[in-house]
């Protein structure tokens, strides 16, 4: 259990105490800073701690905002502040230098915590401050202002501002008008039964995968049943969010859990889709992973721009400028995020068209709406990259080649083929491979050796482009044009073979390799970097899945179902290598929480 240590007696009709025991605290009083430094060592070391100020008046959510949110080492409102395990230390030097000097500022007579707060600071520990809103929370100085806080915390609806803030800030069209009005209900409904968040987003996921079984029925009943399942499951992902910010349960396994299953979910419709096109003779294999394609790829176009920009100076432009205007004038807002097709608006679509069309009609919508909304964003990022002049750091440099995903291949071709180091010719090079080699397997026949030699031109290309850091205004395409590369290469030769089942077989390979890519995302937006180097070279990069395949289909051709067999047996090994070492990294102690509250894709 945490710890609440009361810099003092409780102020008569307070009800500070309760509050603080119904937050999970068990509650100890002190009655100076040196008694509390006394109860703060007796504590047990990785325990959390709060130290409050009896004085306090203020709403219940404030305090739990302040004291119970596990993603921050330390954090705090006026009149109280909570420390980890990580910040126990600085919280007990804090704490000792203020008994030192009982006539000081920080003397128990004033806000002890809020000194304390200061000096966790100033001592290299980031102290969170929740915004707080509408509610309150303050130290009254005297009996008068005692009043008028308690009466504006009367003057606002705890619960209501609880229920509102478990919303996400920024969401889209769909998700905001016709979900979180009453999922949030619903993430409150799970959270006073004790249900976490891991629990709602496996019921999720769970729901998906039957809706995926009924639309590979290839019956209308199961197309209508899958619709309406795909919808019960985006209301659980949502829920699932939602439950964490109204009950603050926030943990490196949810994190990891929502941040791939969404994938998972999709993904496993699209072969759902699939199956249930085929028990009607209708083969759509070919549009199933092409919508998978450009997804991933519109993802990785999203993330990489993201990352190249997370901290570079000097990032304005006229385009950023113009955006932000049409932001401010309210139905522009919606509009841009709806044409978008975010994932709200996309599953919508998705289960509404499942039920009442056949999945080629799904597909092909699928496809061109994302492809409008691929081209609108990544026009505009292009625009205001070539209209800003912003100095990328070496922090998003290595972002980008991380996402690359170069392998040993073109790390040697980089080595030997070693460019000059003039900004914007990396993305000119990876241009210019991806445009070679999808040329090559499109315009030569299955199996021709040239489509070879064109996977080793690319290869070499791929390693030049990433053989100086990625600081160019347009770099950030490198990556998106990397997996286009590969995919799309997967894509045309599976469906160019004739060899039995090879789409489905390829649709598993590029699912696999697009589960390593969404996990080195989330790994970097943690904080922790790419995946461990073994694993890149045990996979062999995005060039050397791509050079293998194009080597496979060039052996096989001509030889039955052994091209469909090569394809299955990658997907397998890939998808073992990177799942066990993905389920490794995410359960263990130095996973980062993950909770992206701007992703509407």
């Amino acid at each position: 259990m945490s710890t609440a240590i009361l810099t003092g007696p409780p102020a008569p009709g307070s009800s500070l105490d309760g509050d603080l025991r119904s937050l999970g605290f068990d509650v100890r009083i002190a009655s100076g800073a040196e008694e509390a430094a006394a109860l703060l060592t007796a504590v047990p070391a990785g325990e959390r701690v709060a130290l409050v100020d009896p004085r306090f008046v203020g709403h219940p959510h404030a305090l739990r905002l302040a004291l119970t949110d596990p993603r921050f080492p330390a954090a705090g409102v006026p009149g109280a502040l909570t420390a980890q395990g990580e910040a126990r230390p600085a919280l007990a030097r804090a704490l000792s230098g203020v008994s030192v000097t009982p006539g000081a500022p920080g003397a128990p007579a004033d806000d002890l915590p809020g000194t304390l707060a200061d000096a966790l600071d100033a001592d290299g520990v980031a102290v969170h401050r929740p915004q707080l809103g509408t509610l309150v929370a303050t130290v009254p100085a005297d009996a008068e202002a005692r009043h008028a806080a308690r009466a504006a915390v009367e003057a606002v609806d705890d619960e209501a501002v609880r229920l509102r803030s478990a919303v996400k800030a920024h969401d889209g069209f769909f998700t905001t008008f016709f979900i979180s009005p009453y999922s949030r209900y619903i993430a409150r409904w799970c959270a006073r039964r004790g249900l976490t968040p891991n629990q709602v987003t496996t019921a999720s996921l769970l729901t998906a995968l039957i809706a995926a079984g009924c639309a590979a029925t290839g019956e209308r009943g199961g197309y209508v049943a899958a619709g309406v399942l795909l919808l019960v499951s985006f209301v659980l992902d949502c829920t699932d969010g939602q439950l964490a910010r109204y009950a603050l349960k926030y943990s490196t396994m949810g994190a990891w859990l929502d941040a791939t299953f969404d994938r998972a979910k999709e993904y496993a419709f699209y072969a759902g889709l699939a199956l249930g096109a085929a028990r009607n003779g209708d083969d759509v294999w070919a549009l199933a992973l092409g919508a998978m394609v450009l997804m991933t790829c519109r993802h990785v176009v999203d993330f990489s721009f993201n990352e190249a920009n997370h901290d570079a100076t000097a990032n304005t432009s006229p385009t950023a400028a113009l955006s932000d205007r049409l932001d401010g004038l309210g139905w522009t807002v919606w509009a841009r995020r709806m044409i978008i097709l975010p994932i709200g608006e996309r599953w919508a679509m998705i289960a509404v068209l499942t039920a009442v069309t056949s999945p080629r009609i799904v597909f092909w919508a699928l496809i061109v709406g994302c492809a409008f909304g691929a081209c609108y964003t990544t026009a505009g990022r292009v625009l205001r990259s070539l209209t800003r002049k912003a100095k990328r750091t070496d922090r998003a440099a290595r972002a980008l080649a991380d996402l690359a995903d170069s392998g040993p291949l073109a790390r040697i071709a980089a080595r030997t083929f070693h460019r000059p180091g003039d900004r914007g010719l990396g993305v000119v090079l990876a241009a210019v491979a991806t445009a070679g080699l999808l040329f090559a397997v499109l315009m030569w026949p299955f199996g021709d050796r040239q489509t070879v030699i064109a996977a080793v031109g690319y290869t070499i290309l791929a390693g030049a482009a990433v053989a100086q850091p990625l600081k160019g205004a347009l770099d950030w395409l490198v990556p998106p044009l990397f997996r286009a590369a590969e995919y799309t290469t997967v894509l045309v030769l599976a469906a160019r073979s004739d060899s039995p089942g090879a789409l489905p077989a390829a649709f598993g390979l590029v699912a696999a390799v697009a589960y390593h890519h969404y996990d080195t995302v989330y790994r970097i937006r943690g904080g922790t970097g790419a995946p461990p180097a073994w694993l890149v070279r045990v996979t062999g990069g995005h060039e050397g899945r791509t050079l293998l395949v194009t080597v496979l289909a060039a052996l096989l051709a001509g030889r039955g179902d052994d091209f469909t067999l090569a394809l299955a047996a990658l997907a397998v090994a890939v998808a073992l290598v990177v799942l066990v070492e993905s389920i490794r990294f995410w359960v263990s102690a130095g996973a980062p929480a993950v909770h992206d509250e701007g992703e509407t894709a």
